[in-house]
């Protein structure tokens, strides 16, 4: 008779307890700040017409928030998916995204603490409500009735709930600590600072190449082109006054020269284009004294003076003018000196 080999007892599977619990802070801080308005419309509602005031339930109202989004958040997507009835548990009409999602928990629970003078009157579409429920969360803000860090502790616990794919927050379990403690160095929910100076910025790594593209601490190269490299927070107020290459009009703009160029080819241009300013400033002085030819011949005597260096550095309308001036002064005298001279030699030929 065959002896029945007794079968072996059941293995038992192991259960890994060492879970990672980070997340995408940036959306736990998101869902944080719809708790307080969340609270204080429910507060409000909760008091409307009568003699107590929103602060008098504001530590029951919390208690009873927070465990209705705990427990409803830990059913909400099974409930959506199994009624596909109507308003907001329709399958159609369910967004799997979690601020979505708590938004409207966040509603239905203030909804539930409407008191009857709130339902049946128009308190709800009145502009003092809006009013009130704004005071009241500044009230509780500047008391730190519920601190950002409590509510972002509840925040996480939320986003865990609705988030079945997992998509905002890390649901890697391990069978060891050291393994946890491994992933955690590794993990894209992982909390990072920013790196660059004076920025005092903390979001998961899944978020830094974002940051990264719009912090106003990073210094990059002016986006202009100029050689220096600026803070992107500082970047519009460089270009716009002090970079070399920023566009500028010719300071000539206002006697005819229409010319625009980057800021450090100022010098070049008014070396370049001299003739056509000196003709320019040359009809400002002259006004309608001068023909085209004798305004040409005054020109061309300009630039075979000694000031032409001079002429050369003048960067602006006035500071031509000026040179102009002095410089024709000085020829006048000359002319008058050579008239002299000439009208001397003429009488003393005349003499002989």
């Amino acid at each position: 008779m065959d002896v029945l080999e007794s079968a072996p007892p059941p293995v038992k599977e192991s259960v890994s307890s060492f879970h990672c619990d980070q997340c995408d802070k940036e959306l736990v801080r998101k869902i944080a700040r719809l708790l307080l308005p969340g609270l204080a419309t429910a507060c409000v509602d909760n008091t409307t017409g009568l003699f107590t005031g929103p602060a008098s339930v504001a530590v029951i109202v919390r208690k009873e928030m927070v465990d209705y989004l705990t427990q409803r958040s830990q059913m909400y997507i099974a409930e959506a998916a199994v009624q596909g009835g109507d308003g907001i548990n329709s399958v159609e009409e369910l967004s799997d995204h979690p601020i979505d999602i708590i938004s409207v928990l966040v509603e239905e629970f203030a909804s539930s603490k409407r008191n009857l003078f709130s339902r049946v009157s128009g308190w709800l579409l009145s502009e003092s409500r809006e009013e009130k429920i704004d005071d009241f969360v500044q009230e509780m803000e500047t008391n730190v009735f519920w601190s950002m860090e409590r509510r972002e502790a509840i925040a996480e616990i939320l986003l865990g709930n609705v988030d079945l794919n997992s998509t905002f927050h890390c649901s890697m379990k391990f069978d060891t600590a050291q393994q946890l403690a491994d992933h955690r160095s590794q993990c894209g929910f992982r909390i990072l600072n920013c790196t660059n100076a004076g920025c005092k910025a903390k979001f998961s790594a899944i978020h830094a190449e974002e940051h990264d593209l719009v912090c106003h601490f990073k210094v990059i190269p002016c986006e202009q082109m100029c050689s220096e490299s600026i803070m992107r927070g500082e970047m519009d107020r460089h270009c716009i006054t002090v970079c070399s290459m920023k566009l500028v009009n010719c300071p000539f703009y206002q006697v005819g020269c229409e010319s625009a160029f980057p800021q450090c080819n100022l010098g070049k241009h008014c070396t370049e284009f001299l003739q056509s300013h000196l003709m320019n400033v040359l009809q400002v002085v002259h006004k309608q004294g001068a023909s085209v030819e004798e305004l040409n011949q005054r020109v061309q005597l300009l630039e075979k003076s000694q000031s032409l260096s001079e002429l050369s550095e003048a960067l602006d309308v006035r500071s031509l003018v000026l040179i102009i001036k002095e410089q024709e002064a000085k020829m006048k005298k000359l002319e008058r000196d050579l008239c002299k001279v000439r009208d001397h030699q003429e009488l003393i030929k005349n003499v002989k």
